[in-house]
């Protein structure tokens, strides 16, 4: 189970929320940039639904309803099982976690500039890693399931 997340962490990333609202397509847009240099991580997507501006929608919304719902988790449950199983379906694994932090959080530098301060992105790492350690554990359990 992942270490809850702080009073502290919360806070700072609720208070995010109106900047990914407004900037939310941008930032995700541009984590795919990133993420994307390595074909091997491209090649798992549906390149489709990242040309027609879908998957980069879908990703600032459910970023968006993290930091809306961070200290509300159960809110998130029925999101949480949808990209869990999408992420089986599409072979989705533990190690390609740390190149989804390595694109994200530099892009929402890229984006939101000096307004994204060290102290916003450290936040977002720990939340990253607390969401991170829930979507893993659940696929984990559904790859088992479905190898049974």
């Amino acid at each position: 189970m992942a270490k809850p997340l702080s009073p502290q962490t919360m806070t700072i990333v609720k208070s995010t929320a109106p900047a990914l609202q407004q900037h939310g397509v941008e930032i995700t847009t541009r984590m795919y940039q990133r993420l994307f240099v390595d074909p091997e991580i491209k090649a798992l997507f549906d390149m489709a639904a990242h040309e027609s501006g879908a998957q980069p929608k879908r990703l600032a919304a459910a970023i968006l309803a993290f930091a809306q719902n961070v200290d509300k988790l159960d809110v998130l449950k029925p999101a949480i099982e949808r990209i869990c199983a999408r992420h089986v379906e599409t072979h989705i694994k533990s190690e390609h976690y740390p190149a989804v932090a390595n694109a994200l959080l530099p892009a929402i530098r890229d984006i939101l500039g000096d307004v994204a301060s060290d102290e916003i992105l450290q936040a977002w790492g720990e939340a990253y890693w607390f969401l991170a350690d829930i979507l893993i554990n659940r696929e984990a359990e559904l790859y088992r399931a479905e190898a049974a």
